[in-house]
């Protein structure tokens, strides 16, 4: 019987290939070599590869008998996901194989500024004793603001707390009973800026979370502070850092990463109170071991038909043709349940299955409703195997409810959940058709049924005659061109919902001037990642 054929296209650790194990035929090439790639990917059925090696919509075309996909790392800008998704090929990678790195290497970051170690360095490198020139600061008693309270800022703050720091941190999706656990005080972020000596964030790269710390955050931290990036380029605004860092509105930066790598040119890396390094936030020999046994063991699972825990666009396993189309709606369900419920740390989530396909295994659905959830939320990469492990360290409660009566849909999926504040939030939906159109039919009570599109503005207002005049020419004056429209209401004069399935995303300041013109209790836009 001929094996499956594995190919290496990058150098991987040799418990890579061990993990591998006997059953396959493993060739290696130089993935950089273009033309060796293409012509060595043809029969494969699964490439491993770290970062350098581009696997395109061009490669998996040239290769009709690739099933898998894996990245021994945590980033995926090297690899179509959507063309992959496409042919079919199930893409995996390595998303817990550098958090004990990155932790590590944020507090030597912390540690670099707080004792100038790096320009201390430098000079006694170059026969100058400058003691009195490195007069540094203990983190003893200092307060340190962790921005995104996941596995790595969870591990940051375990590690800084033996200096005898203060934590203090910023996710809105931390309960105050796992923060507690944690032995960490829940803060707003205006004042998680206006208290931390050192702040580091740990925050996933969104449309929402891009520039989030610019010129107004910067300005309320304190002239002492420092700012630590091993996360994603981008999250601070490299301008407005560089203008804080040379007029003294902060005292020094840590970086990692940076919106274009590498930074030719940045100003910054020519600044005395700057600490930089080439993005190292993986660069162990243990992450690199890690990663490599990780996607291994994956591409076992993958090529054997077993369920797949960090399979990043597609559930594997075997799972029944009938549940299978309701895996991508659950998970933008999920996303849209984390925007309705973005005011107050979530506590509980049930999420619920009716008709038809109850009477299968619809575990899985409960899986993509939490990574649905946590996709644009947290700064790891969210899986089916770790998106439980999010709720748990968030302290969330999960249920899933099965049951088969389902009067209104052939299929009804529902996730519902209780805030902190004692709120509710519900969003229910179903698939249509022969085509199995995704739609949402229920938000927070209201029966509304409006397809599932990539960018969706949701409002609540009091129902009143004009206002869809309003927003409408809000819209139409903004060139925001509205694709689909349902209004909802409890009752005549009461709350009305409005939900809209729009051309391209609507910038927050437009949000902001409807909501004021039609006196908006919510106003959301969801940008749902597929």
């Amino acid at each position: 019987m001929t094996k499956p054929i594995v190919l290496i296209a990058e150098e991987l650790s040799p418990a890579t290939v061990e993990a591998l194990g006997p059953d396959f035929d493993v060739r290696t090439v130089d993935g950089t070599d273009r033309a060796a790639l293409l012509a060595a990917i043809e029969p494969a059925a699964a490439i491993l590869v770290r970062s350098a090696t581009r696997v395109d919509e061009e490669a998996i075309a040239a290769a009709p008998n690739l099933r898998v996909i894996a990245r021994a790392g945590v980033g995926l800008d090297n690899v179509d996901i959507k063309a992959a998704t496409t042919a079919g090929v199930m893409v995996v990678n390595a998303p817990t194989s550098n958090i004990i790195s990155a932790a590590e290497l944020t507090v030597g970051h912390i540690l670099s500024l707080a004792r100038h170690i790096p320009a201390a360095h430098a000079a006694l490198a170059k026969g100058e004793w400058k003691r009195s020139s490195f007069n540094g600061t203990e983190l003893y008693e200092k307060t340190v603001g962790i921005i995104g309270l996941g596995r790595i800022g969870a591990l940051i703050t375990a590690r800084l707390q033996a200096f005898g720091t203060r934590i203090v941190a910023f996710d809105p999706y931390v309960t105050s009973a796992r923060a507690q656990q944690l032995g960490v005080e829940l803060l707003s972020l205006d004042e998680l800026l206006a208290e931390s000596d050192f702040i580091t964030i740990h925050m996933p790269k969104t449309a929402e979370t891009t520039g989030m710390i610019g010129k107004q955050q910067l300005a309320k931290m304190k002239k002492t502070a420092f700012v630590v990036n091993v996360a994603r380029g981008g999250l601070i605004d490299e301008d407005d850092l560089y203008e804080a860092l040379t007029t003294g509105v902060i005292a020094g930066a840590g970086l990692d990463v940076f919106v274009s790598e590498p930074p030719t040119g940045s100003k910054l890396l020519d600044l005395p109170n700057v600490v930089v390094t080439p993005h190292l936030g993986a660069s162990t020999d243990e992450a690199q071991e890690k990663a490599g046994i990780s996607v291994a063991k994956s591409v076992r699972l993958a090529l054997d038909g077993d369920l797949v825990p960090d399979a990043v666009n597609v559930a594997g396993g075997i799972i029944d043709p009938a549940v299978r189309p309701g895996i991508p709606l659950m998970e933008k369900l999920g996303q849209v349940f984390a925007a309705l419920a973005q005011s107050s740390p979530v506590t509980r989530v049930e999420v619920e299955v009716r008709g038809e396909i109850a009477e299968h295994d619809v575990k899985v659905l409960q899986l993509a409703a939490l990574k649905g959830l946590f996709t644009n939320a947290v700064s790891e990469t969210v899986s089916y195997v770790n998106a439980p492990l999010m709720a748990e360290q968030r302290g969330i409660e999960v249920r899933l409810i099965v049951e088969s009566d389902s009067p209104d849909f052939r299929n009804l999926l529902s996730i519902r959940g209780a805030l902190s504040d004692g709120s509710q939030v519900q969003v229910s939906g179903t698939l249509v058709g022969t085509k199995q159109v995704e739609k949402i039919v229920d938000i927070n009570g209201y029966a509304v049924e409006v397809p599932i599109d990539e960018h969706l503005i949701i409002m609540q207002y009091i129902d009143r005659p004009g206002i869809v005049a309003v927003y409408g020419k809000e819209f139409g004056d903004a060139k925001i061109n509205i694709a689909g429209m349902q209004v909802a209401r409890e009752k005549l004069g009461g709350k009305a919902l409005s939900v809209l399935t729009v051309d391209s995303p609507v910038p927050a300041a437009l949000l902001d001037k409807v909501r004021a013109a039609i006196d908006a209790d919510v106003m959301l836009e969801i940008d749902i990642t597929e």
